[in-house]
């Protein structure tokens, strides 16, 4: 077991875009529907449907020891997600809070609001 501080389970949309400048190590995990990343996506983020997570959840094995931003519209599926990956042992995972919505507004105003 690692002696680490636990992360915060969120994490605002500045800190994010402070790691994607810095190019730290993590994966945006986008649980959105195909539909909604298709109107509005971050650069650099990976889809993965919350309706699909359960089939799909392989998929992010390889990233169990790294540090996972969720996101989605607002922030209520993603929290939904991230408690989920930290009760299935992924420890490094957070909540990007105000999701999609508070990037375009406080990031990227070039991000389709929606």
């Amino acid at each position: 077991m690692s002696e680490q501080a636990e992360l915060p389970i969120e994490i605002d949309v500045v800190a994010v875009n402070t790691m994607q400048q810095n190019q730290e190590e993590f994966l945006l995990l986008d649980v959105r529907e195909q539909n909604e990343y298709d109107i509005a996506r971050i650069d650099g983020s990976v889809l993965l449907p919350m309706s699909e997570l359960r089939l799909r959840l392989e998929e992010l094995e390889p990233h169990q020891d790294s540090r996972i931003v969720v996101h989605c519209h607002h922030g209520g599926r993603s929290m939904q997600v991230t408690r989920a990956l930290r009760d299935r042992g992924y420890a490094n995972v957070q909540n990007m809070a105000g999701g999609i919505d508070a990037w375009t507004l406080q990031i990227d105003s070039s991000v389709a609001r929606y």
